[in-house]
């Protein structure tokens, strides 16, 4: 007995997918948050531009302590490669966040989660586009699926009754920044930053993000967008959103990679809209429609069907 506890306890450490099986249910529900408070956030009037720079600043004043001593030692290496950090900051901090909080004005969490799963299919367009890479007949099937279900998902479900078609206003600046985000991951792949501490790392892009956002936050306060600084409900939105989504999920998602890989890590994404459509039913009232599934299956069926291809080439 004790022999067979032993056996199956060696082969629970010995698989990576088993033993990090927590890491990869707990990673995507952290993600997911930053959907749900979004849309919290627009009900109370808490102004999306000024939500994006604060939960990015409050996210590196709680880095500095710990990343300053890491900062000053790799600063030439930053400071060489400043114009890469900027523009990976601007996509991946900026246009895949700003544009995401305008769109939760007018949209459900659940409708951010499913066009933010179809990520795949936009970065596989952009290496296609950008860097010639090659399609493939069966990937090409499985990015038009997922684009389809992107259709249905942006009109409501309503994309196959012509006279009722239309976009959703909040759903298509949440497609801007899905391609931000997808952008951010294509050039993160093709024009890497140099080898950096992942605290450094991050503490650097977050930091630019912050930077760039600042002018966009202050245009939108001088238009009269102010926030509420006497309403807690701001301090609580800055705080979930620079914790959870900005500090706790990217350091999940970046220990999650490097035990079972880039793709095992990918995988568990899938799992974000889930876990957002699951939490906004009852803390925001935005029940589940059939459109919702139908989405889901033809964005998660795409992005299966061309993965099953790239990994048989």
């Amino acid at each position: 007995m004790s022999e067979t506890l032993t056996r199956t306890a060696v082969g629970y450490r010995g698989d990576p997918s088993v033993a990090c099986l927590p890491l990869m249910l707990a990673t995507p529900a952290l993600f997911a948050v930053n959907m749900v408070t979004a849309r919290w956030a627009e009900g109370a009037a808490i102004p999306p531009l000024f939500l994006a720079f604060g939960r990015w600043t409050l996210a590196f004043l709680i880095m500095l302590p710990v990343s300053a001593p890491g900062l000053w030692a790799w600063r030439h290496v930053l400071l060489a490669n400043r114009w890469r950090l900027l523009l990976l900051a601007g996509l991946g901090m900026g246009v895949a966040v700003g544009p995401q909080y305008i769109g939760a004005r007018d949209t459900s969490a659940a409708n951010i989660a499913l066009i933010f799963a179809a990520c795949p299919m936009f970065v596989g367009l952009l290496e296609s586009v950008l860097w010639k890479a090659p399609l493939g007949r069966q990937r090409g099937f499985g990015m038009l699926l997922s684009c389809c279900g992107v259709l249905v998902v942006v009109t409501g479900g309503k994309c196959l009754v012509p006279e009722h078609f239309s976009f959703g206003r909040g759903d298509l600046w949440v497609l801007c920044a899905a391609g931000g985000w997808a952008l951010y991951t294509v050039l993160g792949k093709r024009q890497p930053l140099p080898p950096l501490p992942c605290a450094v790392r991050l503490t650097a892009l977050i930091g630019s993000g912050a930077l760039l956002l600042a002018p966009f936050a202050l245009l939108e306060t001088l238009g009269g967008a102010l926030p509420d600084f006497g309403d807690p409900r701001l301090y609580a939105a800055l705080g979930l959103l620079a914790a959870v989504p900005s500090l706790g999920a990217y350091f999940c998602y970046d220990r999650l990679v490097s035990q079972v890989g880039a793709t095992g890590a990918s995988v568990s994404m899938y799992m974000v809209p889930l876990y957002a459509t699951l939490a906004a039913w009852p803390l925001l009232g935005e029940a589940p429609a059939l459109f919702h599934a139908a989405g889901l299956g033809l964005i998660l069926g795409g992005v299966l069907f061309a993965g099953m291809h790239r990994h048989r080439g």
